[in-house]
């Protein structure tokens, strides 16, 4: 298996993570288990501090996601294993794993450094894909 299929779906269990700890950091602030299991009919109300962050760094995985796993696919589609995919794709994966601890504990600058990484990675893909380089060996 390519290392970054192997990357995408570590990414994909990430997402995973993204899901709980935006769902479960808000739960009490909204009412608790009562409020999860009713029928959420109405305005969904808002959260505050950590789960408010932690929902917003859920959303901003999922604005980036798609773009970074339909690259990776189309880059196995065609054969490009090169270099600038592997790199693209553990520059993504890594810092979207620190993404997630860093907005949630609210560290502002930190925080943009570290999504501009992982924005750098997705152009690496999208690069590597065009571009044709010395295939990756491990």
């Amino acid at each position: 298996m390519p290392v970054e299929i192997r990357l995408l779906a570590w990414s994909c269990l990430l997402g995973l993570v993204h899901i709980v700890a935006a769902s479960a950091s808000g739960l009490r602030q909204r009412g608790g288990f009562g409020w999860a299991s009713g029928n959420r009919e109405g305005k969904t109300p808002e959260v505050t501090g950590a789960a408010a962050r932690l929902e917003k760094a859920s959303k901003n995985f999922f604005e980036t996601f798609p773009i970074f796993a339909a690259l990776v696919l189309a880059c196995v589609a065609t054969g490009r294993h090169n270099t600038a995919v592997v790199l693209g794709a553990y520059l993504y994966f890594f810092a979207r794993l620190v993404y997630l601890p860093v907005y949630g504990f609210g560290v502002p600058k930190i925080r943009s450094i570290v999504w501009g990484v992982a924005i750098v990675g997705i152009l690496f893909v999208l690069w590597g894909l065009f571009i044709k380089l010395l295939p990756y060996t491990p």
